[in-house]
């Protein structure tokens, strides 16, 4: 059970995901509010919550845009991020310096509001995992982004990324940095987080590889 909040000023909008997600058996809305300081004051679900007046941060946080309140987004972002949630950002309209700023900030997607339930559940879905919601727009915004290249990465964190975009597996990529698996992957974590903050996300081994050859940091 994935639990999902959602800050949104659209009273019309909010009543439509109380509607759409109370149908969806692997998602559970636990809260929602108009701000995100409103969201952190509140309680959730009793059910989820871990007392009463208590706020639980849920799994995934639907965060709008831009907010009534003039709240900036990445600030509404890390707040959120740091609660433990992760944010998967909607908006009415597909601006790609908005996308690229919120990725930097931290969020885990970015979906405009004309997506259908379906699309919506499994972008929820992938940001729970730790997967990233890949979107046409998010997408869009990435290859058009003209923003910081390379992120700086550790010595260790750019041997890992290189061993495991060169095409050995996890275990392989360990077991030659003399660490575990475990260990090999909260590395290769870091780099996906380091490459998101850039706004060039990169969810896949072949996503990795790609920024390597980019960033020619294979030194070719």
């Amino acid at each position: 059970m994935i639990t999902v909040a959602v800050v949104d000023d659209d009273r019309m909008l909010l009543d439509g995901m109380r509607a759409w997600l109370g149908g969806v058996p692997e998602l559970r809305l636990v809260a929602t509010a108009a701000t995100v300081d409103e969201l952190l004051t509140s309680r959730t679900d009793a059910e989820v919550g871990t007392g009463e007046g208590e706020y639980e941060a849920p799994d995934v946080v639907l965060l709008d845009l831009v907010l009534r309140d003039g709240s900036a987004p990445a600030d509404n972002i890390r707040r959120l991020l740091a609660t433990g949630s992760r944010v998967l950002v909607i908006s009415t309209v597909p601006d790609r310096h908005r996308i690229i700023e919120s990725v930097r900030a931290g969020a885990d997607g970015y979906l405009t509001k004309d997506n259908d339930l379906p699309t919506l559940v499994a972008a929820v879905k992938d940001v729970a995992a730790g997967l990233g919601a890949h979107s046409p727009e998010l997408a869009f915004a990435c290859a058009h982004d003209s923003g910081p290249a390379a992120p700086r990465l550790s010595p260790r964190e750019r041997q890992i990324l290189l061993d495991y975009a060169s095409g050995l597996t996890l275990k392989s990529t360990a077991r030659r940095a003399g660490i575990t698996v475990h260990t090999a992957k909260d590395y290769l974590d870091r780099v996906k987080a380091k490459y998101r903050q850039a706004g060039r996300p990169a969810y896949t081994k072949i996503d990795l590889a790609v920024r390597v050859r980019e960033d020619s940091l294979d030194g070719g």
